[in-house]
């Protein structure tokens, strides 16, 4: 008996400082912003596939890099400076903003049909994506603690994640059964209850230090686009923005029905690496895991063009299951580079200006999703999917090495 207690108190010793960890990130107020992004980024998820939709209006490749694309053009624009207000002015305001915007622009897919329609209705979701995202990632940041900003900022996107793994499996059985009307209005249902939800968001907004002047801000957060994490930031948003605009097209040519599975095992992917190795961006530190997450990101890519490769040399081969390897490889290295390199920019950016470095950080990514979209689609267009996937993979190859420049 005296054995089994001494087995019993060494295994509680051993979950304590698990159990403690689990308690101090996953506190009310962090849950409830987290459920709160499950919904808005469940809307946006939808518009995953949006592309087959351009298509069924006549669309070509180039209208829907241009399409998706403008949405990150907008969140360029809009994101440093969303930034630099809601260090100033707090974070639930513009949630607010942003959940508004999502809601009333699916609605208004639901009667158009026009390119320039559709253009200016990614602009408004860019706007909305941009107010909200920026908001509430820097209210998680605020919640977070220090020492495990990292692991909590990755709890934090499986929510995110859960969002874009189950959203497109629910959109494309929408559209397959019941057409593009359904489709839309539930984009539209799912940003309405985020909106309700950030109705009962409240922010410790005496724990935030007073910012600095607007112009300083701005100035300073200029200076922290010559920093090497902003560059991999960069090219990791080419990465996955070129993936998820140009997945949909290359897959309905290549004739596959259930594109989903590779959204569900991409987001997937990177859920199972959070969850389960999210705590290492914190005890082994940010480059410890971005270096071989590039490497994991520049194989998923790797994978895509072999296959392109292979179909184009009439090459019979069974292609779902290479989609699904693509995603879930590609999810993997998303799991891990977001967080980590969020955090690595937040460690390095003073509290006053948590807001500034999260809007900063997110319109490099959205730059590097722009160029990917608009870019590639003209190469698409041109060249075909065997050379877009083969110069992502390159690109993205380049990025392995740069990070192994980082500070350890």
């Amino acid at each position: 008996m005296a054995v089994v207690r001494l087995h019993a108190q060494r295994a509680e010793d051993l979950t304590a400082p698990v159990t403690v960890a689990i308690r101090a990130v996953l506190t009310p107020a962090f849950v409830h912003a987290a459920v709160t992004n499950f919904f808005f980024i469940a809307s946006l998820s939808c518009f995953i596939l949006l592309p087959l939709y351009i298509h069924e209006v006549g669309g070509t490749e180039v209208e829907v890099g241009l399409i998706m694309g403008i949405y990150h053009v907008a969140g360029i624009v809009c994101q440093p400076l969303v930034g630099v207000w809601v260090d100033r002015l707090g974070r639930r305001p513009f949630m607010l903003v942003g959940a508004w915007l999502v809601a009333l622009s699916a609605l208004a897919f639901l009667a158009s049909s026009s390119s320039l329609v559709f253009a200016f209705l990614r602009v408004i979701q860019g706007i909305g994506f941009s107010a909200f995202f920026v908001a509430n990632y820097t209210l998680v940041v605020d919640l977070a603690p220090a020492e495990r900003r990292g692991w909590a900022l990755g709890i934090y996107g499986i929510f995110g994640l859960s969002a874009t793994a189950l959203t497109p499996l629910a959109s494309e059985w929408l559209i397959r059964n019941l057409g593009y009307p359904p489709f839309f209005a539930l984009a539209a249902l799912l940003a309405l209850v985020g909106l309700a939800l950030v109705w009962r968001t409240s922010e410790p907004r005496a724990t935030i230090p007073a910012p600095r002047p607007g112009l300083v801000a701005i100035q300073e957060g200029l200076g922290d686009l010559f920093r090497l994490p902003m560059a991999l930031a960069f090219i990791f948003g080419i990465g996955v923005g070129t993936i998820s605009t140009f997945l949909p097209t290359f897959a309905e040519i290549l004739g596959v029905k259930h594109l989903a599975f590779f959204y569900t095992g991409y987001a997937g992917a990177a859920i199972l690496v959070r969850a389960g190795g999210g705590q290492l961006i914190d005890s082994l530190g940010r480059r410890a895991v971005i270096v071989p997450s590039f490497f994991l990101l520049s194989a998923g890519g790797g994978i895509l063009a072999l296959l392109a490769i292979l179909v184009d040399a009439r090459t019979t081969l069974p292609v779902l299951p290479f989609l699904f390897l693509a995603g879930f490889v590609a999810g993997s290295a998303h799991g891990f580079l977001y967080p980590a390199l969020s955090a690595l920019l937040i460690d390095l950016a003073p509290d006053a200006r948590r807001g500034s470095a999260v809007g900063l950080f997110s319109s490099v990514i959205l730059a590097g999703h722009a160029l990917g979209s608009m870019l590639f689609g003209y190469v698409a267009h041109g060249l075909g999917y065997g050379v877009l996937w083969t110069a992502l993979t390159l690109l993205v190859a380049l990025g392995f090495g740069a990070s192994f420049r980082l500070s350890p």
